[in-house]
């Protein structure tokens, strides 16, 4: 054999090697390729019922979301009825109660003072209460008096 045959042995060789290690790695891709394809065909199967719950979810949420607001904006009506009926009840009958109070104060006061009409000052007849306590007798009289 000669050197030229030796080489043309080599090369052949190294082509074969070199096909083979192509073919196993076309092959191991191929199955990865199949594998990725079969995962993404599966995920593809349990997202579409998920998205369409996610999307009845979220259908439903704004449904209720519209009513809260519905509501919402009723509440805020009625707040401002009530507001008005207050501010009109205070001012139709405001005036006249205090009226009718301050006459009832005088009346009070006049049949207080014996109907007697003097305007000296009644002495302050305040007690203190302290609960569990009782108060010595001689102070209650000074109280009394």
């Amino acid at each position: 054999m000669t050197g030229g045959e030796v080489a043309g042995i080599l090369v052949a060789v190294f082509w074969a090697i070199l096909v083979s290690f192509l073919a196993v790695v076309l092959v191991r891709l191929a199955q990865t390729l199949r594998a990725t394809t079969k995962m993404v065909a599966d995920v593809t199967e349990q997202a579409v019922p998920l998205l369409a719950d996610a999307s009845a979810t979220v259908r439903s949420a704004q449904t209720q979301l519209d009513r809260v607001d519905a509501i919402a904006s009723d509440v805020q009506e009625v707040t401002s009825n009530a507001s008005a009926l207050s501010s009109t009840v205070a001012s139709t009958f405001g005036g006249p109660l205090v009226k009718v109070a301050a006459f009832g104060y005088g009346v009070r006061k006049a049949l207080g003072r014996g109907g007697d009409g003097a305007d000296a000052p009644r002495t302050s007849s305040r007690r203190t209460v302290i609960v569990g306590r009782t108060v010595p007798s001689s102070r209650r009289r000074k109280q009394k008096g």
